[in-house]
């Protein structure tokens, strides 16, 4: 019980951007989890354009965003009632971005386990900055990439033009 009050406290004293954001992400990881329970033929044409990526140049003024929703959607996966693992943090990471107008991609991968299994990993990429599932991510291979784009601009040398 004095965790619980303790936690509460340490949030009641957060900015209140910070708790905007937290909140964001804790609704984001909900509804991710709700996706994943359909048929993913259902859900990939809401992940943006399928086998598509969006540049690797990094806006520098997204920095702060992208690790202030990246910090958000790690801290409460770990406060959901329900599993919040790579694919519903992508999913929501790539949502998060979407309310922003920041390009991403979300990358699903698969890979076999030290026993043969098959085993299967989720990321979302924004520029060259890892918003979620970067750790491990090197051990999968990429089978599936969902492009989210909204500035249709014309990429030369790295850059929008």
């Amino acid at each position: 019980m004095f965790l619980v009050i303790r936690k509460v406290r340490r949030f009641l004293i957060l900015s209140s951007s910070t708790k905007k954001i937290l909140l964001e992400a804790f609704i984001f990881l909900g509804w991710a989890r709700i996706l994943k329970l359909l048929p993913f033929r259902k859900i990939f044409p809401t992940l943006g354009t399928k086998l598509e990526e969006t540049p690797y140049y990094l806006n520098e003024t997204h920095i702060e965003t992208l690790k202030f929703i990246s910090n958000a959607i790690h801290i409460m996966s770990h406060y959901t009632l329900w599993e919040s693992h790579c694919l519903v943090k992508a999913i929501a990471g790539m949502k998060m971005l979407e309310r922003r107008q920041i390009e991403g991609t979300l990358y699903l991968g698969v890979a076999k386990d030290e026993t043969g299994k098959m085993i299967a990993h989720a990321w979302l990429r924004c520029g060259s900055y890892y918003v979620s599932g970067f750790e491990g991510m090197e051990k999968f291979t990429v089978v599936g990439k969902f492009a989210k784009r909204f500035n249709t601009k014309e990429l030369v040398g790295g850059e929008h033009k």
